[in-house]
């Protein structure tokens, strides 16, 4: 039954007051979503339990779970400060770099990109993008490096276009510029400011560009050169082409800003032949340095806003505007007021998205709990936790934790590879494009039958399986272990009598223990962050 509005407001007034202009970021977010619950008539869950906590920021911040140690710990600890030194530990743990640079790959790549098959392994860009996040590099500076392409690694952005400027247009605008071009790409947006001269404007910028390759098979590299020459043509609305009909060149124009300003290329000028292991020459005027330096400029009026608000749904499931790439006169942020205090600390703070990491995390609103009538996974007011299903790479990470698999791999062994391509194909996809959680049948039998998921459980020294099994500790404290190596979380009564009862059985007891470990990887719970 819903409650009264008095009681929601009585209830709303028992959170923080409303912060002030010189306190954190994180008081802002609290009270802006304080505001918006009372406007709305919305009760807020309750704050998240401290397992449920350590479970989401621990998979949010580092892509894995917490190990069975680390939940007894932090469990255990009464210091009223511990939420925010465990933050502060995830954010120095050299994990982070790596498990951020996953979430962005999918950003600017996707599962399964098109054009050139080289851009599906794409290790040395994951590399590279793990390096700027572990080093706190400045996201507008390594947005600039993303489009000058010239650092190792971060070429193949811009080599998943080659030969599609117009593609190259797209993705830039809608990831780093929160702007959907696509619809000006045919003919003049009918909702929105855009047409096709802003669209093919933008695309100016990309159409020099050249992919150039050394080497072949595993030792293939890429460089993205540029040519001095070249122009999109544009020939009208997609209605009225007709062949034979090139179309007029367009300009090179920044989004919503003014066309570049671009000299006169010498007269008679060769334009060297791109040849692939000979870098072509650097042209005298670069228009891909151009676009790069206007994107990545501190008043640029798209980039922080964009970041900003990809960044707030990553951690609280949807954008201040949302879609996230979607701003636009008609898709209005719910709270403005919020999303300009984040795109405007995130400039005054150099870009530093550890920083804007930490005080959304740190907020209440991250802290709550997943309890309240809201069905949605992500609610729109913020006024529980959303919930999500693991990616299929926090999945696999999530599982060799659970199990100790890794812990029982001698110490300098290369931990045994457990067929990641597999879990790349059961859990790639486990949404219908709307943030929406649709679990396959594939996905239901590789959990239930594929020999890698009990690859990762069957019994090895030092693992879970082994350590359960060889304890001499009575039956209730082996399966708090294992909910609390699997679940990070104690088992309620009802889940402790039925589990123990089980254990005690005098057949089998190291099978009654791998069930119990199998039964709860492949439940609910484990699939998703709550």
């Amino acid at each position: 039954m819903p409650l009264s509005r008095p009681l929601v407001a009585f209830v709303i007034a028992l959170l923080p007051a409303t912060a002030g202009a010189d306190e954190p970021l994180r008081a802002t977010i609290d009270a802006e979503l304080k505001a918006g619950w009372g406007k709305h008539g919305l009760t807020p869950a309750p704050r998240s339990a401290d397992g449920e906590f350590l479970r989401r920021v621990t998979l949010d911040l580092v892509g894995t779970v917490p190990t069975h140690d680390e939940a007894v710990a932090f469990l255990a600890d009464a210091s009223p400060t511990k939420r925010a030194a465990l933050i502060d530990r995830l954010l120095a743990d050299p994990r982070f770099g790596t498990a951020q640079a996953t979430v962005w790959d999918m950003v600017l790549f996707g599962r399964n990109p098109g054009n050139i098959e080289n851009t599906r392994k794409r290790d040395t860009f994951k590399a590279w993008l793990g390096t700027q996040f572990a080093g706190n590099v400045p996201y507008d500076a390594w947005v600039r490096d993303l489009l000058l392409a010239e650092k190792p690694g971060s070429e193949l952005f811009l080599v998943q276009f080659r030969n599609q400027p117009e593609e190259a247009a797209v993705v830039v605008s809608k990831t780093l510029l929160g702007t959907q071009l696509q619809c000006a790409r045919c003919h003049d947006h009918p909702y929105d400011k855009w047409t096709q001269k802003d669209f093919f404007g933008l695309a100016g910028f990309f159409v020099r560009l050249v992919v150039q390759e050394s080497g072949s098979g595993a030792a293939r590299t890429f460089t993205v050169g540029e040519k001095g020459t070249g122009e999109v043509l544009f020939s009208g609305a997609a209605k009225d082409q007709a062949p034979g009909k090139k179309g007029e060149p367009v300009r090179p124009k920044f989004l919503g800003g003014a066309v570049l300003d671009e000299p006169p290329g010498p007269k008679d000028a060769k334009e060297p032949a791109p040849k692939d292991g000979t870098k072509l020459p650097k042209p005298a005027f670069s228009r891909k340095e151009k676009l790069a330096g206007w994107v990545a400029a501190k008043d640029n009026p798209y980039l922080a806003k964009a970041a900003a608000n990809r960044v707030w749904a990553q951690f609280m499931g949807r954008g201040v505007v949302h879609p996230v790439d979607d701003f636009h006169a008609e898709n209005a942020p719910t709270h403005p007021a919020l999303l300009a205090a984040l795109a405007d600390g995130l400039a005054a703070h150099g870009f530093d998205l550890k920083w804007l990491m930490r005080e959304i995390v740190n907020s209440e609103a991250y802290q709550l709990a997943l309890a309240g009538p809201t069905r949605e996974a992500s609610p729109k007011w913020f006024e529980r936790a959303r919930v999500r299903p693991l990616s299929a790479e926090e999945m696999l990470a999530a599982m060799r934790v659970a199990t100790g698999f890794d812990a029982a791999a001698k110490p300098g062994d290369k931990p045994p590879d457990v067929g990641a391509d597999y879990f790349l194909r059961a859990f790639g996809e486990p949404t219908n494009g709307l943030g929406e959680f649709q679990g396959s049948l594939g996905e239901h039998l590789f959990l239930n039958n594929s020999e890698h998921v009990r690859r990762l459980v069957v019994r090895k020294k030092g693992n879970l399986l082994d350590t359960v099994a060889a304890s001499a500790d009575p039956v209730e404290k082996k399966v708090e272990r294992l909910f609390l190596s699997v679940l990070n979380r104690r088992p309620n009564p009802t889940e402790a009598e039925a589990v123990a009862k089980y254990l005690a059985r005098k057949e089998k007891p190291e099978a009654a223990v791998e069930d119990v470990i199998w039964v709860l990887l492949n439940g609910s719970e484990f699939r998703f962050n709550h």
